[in-house]
């Protein structure tokens, strides 16, 4: 009996801790999708109609794979091309955050 409890209790622990982990990766995700996704696309590819339309790289392309998490946080605080500034709508975490998830998409 002792043995299924310490079993169950720790199953408890790694889901909490699980959830956890997920919770705290999903701020970049989060500002993404309500943010850059209108233009970017949700897997990155720039496949909206707002994005074809303005003629948004997809994270696919190789000049947009060389740009580095900090040169993605300049763009999007200061703007680039046809993409608007947005340092006085996020913070600087929730951009470093949302550059950080939308670099991954090109892995």
């Amino acid at each position: 009996m002792t043995k299924t409890i310490r079993s169950q209790v720790a199953l408890v622990a790694v889901v909490l801790l699980a959830g956890t982990m997920g919770f705290a990766q999903s701020s970049g995700e989060a500002t993404y999708r309500s943010r850059c996704q209108s233009c970017h696309g949700a897997n990155g590819m720039a496949d909206t109609s707002v994005g074809k339309a303005m003629k948004v790289k997809p994270v696919s392309d190789p000049a947009v794979k060389k740009f580095t998490v900090a040169a993605m946080v300049e763009a999007t605080k200061n703007g680039m091309g046809k993409m608007p500034p947005f340092k006085d709508k996020l913070t600087d975490d929730q951009i470093k955050a949302s550059a950080e998830y939308f670099h991954g998409l090109a892995k």
